[in-house]
């Protein structure tokens, strides 16, 4: 049996990266675990160092429960240098290049107006982007899920 995977970024503000990989991923927050009803009354049986709280972690979930979770977690130093693993957001498309290459574009621009920004584009293949914090990802295109 495979093993799953979470994926975690590290961050200086946990709750504007949230908002802007819900956007890119169409994820959602992910509920606490049972038995708790909120994220703030399972985070208080730990004890959490002076000064963090609730908002300085985020817990992402694929709706379909396909896609890995995305932990969004607020550390104290700065990111330095380029991710040596990064994120391909692929956009679903059923068709031929053209098709392909104007998804991938508009996905980008959408992308862009909800904080991201555009690093290099490789025309017809893929767009090489930075969240709002500068972690890199790629748009391409990808399958449509049936």
């Amino acid at each position: 049996m495979a093993a799953l995977i979470d994926l975690t970024l590290d961050c200086t503000d946990a709750q504007l990266l949230a908002a802007f990989w819900r956007t890119a991923l169409g994820y959602v927050d992910e509920p606490p675990p049972a038995p708790y009803r909120t994220r703030e009354e399972w985070l208080a049986q730990f004890d959490l160092p002076e000064g963090e709280d609730a908002d300085d972690g985020a817990w992402l979930c694929d709706p379909d429960g396909v896609g890995p979770r995305l932990c969004i977690l607020k550390v104290p130093e700065p990111k330095t240098a380029k991710n040596r693993l990064h994120m391909d957001v692929r956009v679903p498309v059923d068709g031929g290049p053209a098709q392909r290459w104007a998804r991938i574009e508009a996905e980008a621009e959408r992308l862009v107006e909800a904080g991201g920004s555009v690093l290099e584009v490789f025309e017809g293949h893929h767009v090489v982007m930075a969240d709002p914090e500068g972690n890199e990802f790629c748009v391409a295109a990808g399958p449509v899920r049936r």
